[in-house]
């Protein structure tokens, strides 16, 4: 009786410990996971910083071309874009930072509960792969031509549209429209820029 008992608890340890070094080993992958998703987390960052100041880049272009003089304007927009860029320098990093501290208490559990060991390695084993960064090469090519070829054959059908969006927002606003014909609905010539491009 005694030694069925002792075997019985030596199994149940085995089996506690077992299930540790399984729950370590899958957690050693989602690790090796997230690690392998950072690329993706600094995409992330780095639009949700450029998505935030798009907004006062959009207002300061049309200020730019309605209300500053002509000979101030290639000045003025070299300010503002220097502006935008020490924003982005600024924050960018914070969000890069505190999106990959947040990853593990995010991300972690989701694949822990969603995915079996063998899955992610799997998953590992193709975002290592050459083929799959390969193809994270091609997509912005594949991604460029399409957009490409998208505005090239609706641009007709758009740009009217767009006209006529401007000129009704213009009308329910009561805003003059002061842009000439045909040219609403375009960017402006010296708008201020983006954030930064990638580094």
């Amino acid at each position: 009786m005694k030694k069925t008992l002792k075997l019985a608890l030596v199994a149940a340890t085995l089996a506690t410990s077992s299930i540790g070094w399984a729950q370590d080993g899958k957690a050693a992958l989602v690790k090796q996971l997230i690690d392998l998703q950072r690329p993706g987390i600094e995409v992330l960052a780095r639009s949700l910083v450029e998505d935030s100041s798009a907004p006062i880049a959009q207002a300061g272009s049309g200020y730019l071309q309605s209300q500053v003089p002509a000979e101030k304007r290639e000045a003025a927009a070299k300010a503002a874009d220097a502006e935008l860029k020490k924003y982005f320098d600024e924050a960018y990093p914070i969000l890069r930072d505190k999106a990959m501290t947040l990853a593990p208490t995010t991300l972690g559990p989701v694949m822990t509960d969603n995915f079996s060991e063998d899955e992610l390695r799997q998953l590992i084993a193709w975002l290592s792969s050459p083929l799959r960064k390969k193809y994270d090469e091609l997509n912005p090519k594949m991604g460029e031509a399409l957009t490409k070829q998208l505005v090239a054959e609706t641009k007709p059908t758009i740009e009217p549209k767009l006209r006529a969006l401007d000129a009704s927002v213009a009308k329910a606003l009561g805003a003059p429209t002061s842009a000439p014909a045909g040219a609403q609905g375009k960017a402006p010539a010296a708008a201020p820029a983006k954030a930064p491009a990638k580094k």
